[in-house]
């Protein structure tokens, strides 16, 4: 994992907070549903299954939203990294290359070349 992309990983920890998200939504849905069950008039237990109603709304919008926004992280940093590598590339081919030098084998050699001279 540790030379796994960033967006990859941004993407699975998304993924399981939104399941966690979605678990604790539908578990605080069925409270109230139990607590609509247990209610004594009607009036409580239409009170008891529209909190149910706008508790699981609420959180399947919040669960919708963090998914967004992490899919949006991960494209963002995929794309920083894609234009990153695309730049290193232009610059790379851009730059001039310099012949490398000729350099003697060792110094005595060197030393005779420029004793001849």
């Amino acid at each position: 994992m540790a030379d796994a992309d960033l967006d990859v990983i941004i993407r699975q920890l998304a993924k399981q907070q939104h399941k966690t998200l979605t678990a604790a939504v539908k578990a605080r849905r069925d409270r109230y549903l139990a607590l609509a069950a247990k209610a004594k008039d009607a009036t409580g237990k239409q009170r008891f299954r529209q909190m149910a109603k706008h508790a699981f709304e609420e959180g399947s919008a919040a669960a919708k939203r963090l998914q967004t926004s992490a899919d949006n992280a991960a494209d963002s940093f995929a794309r920083a990294m894609r234009r990153a590598a695309e730049t290193l590339a232009e610059r790379q081919a851009a730059a001039p290359r310099k012949p490398a030098a000729k350099k003697p084998a060792d110094k005595k050699a060197a030393a005779a070349k420029s004793a001849k001279r």
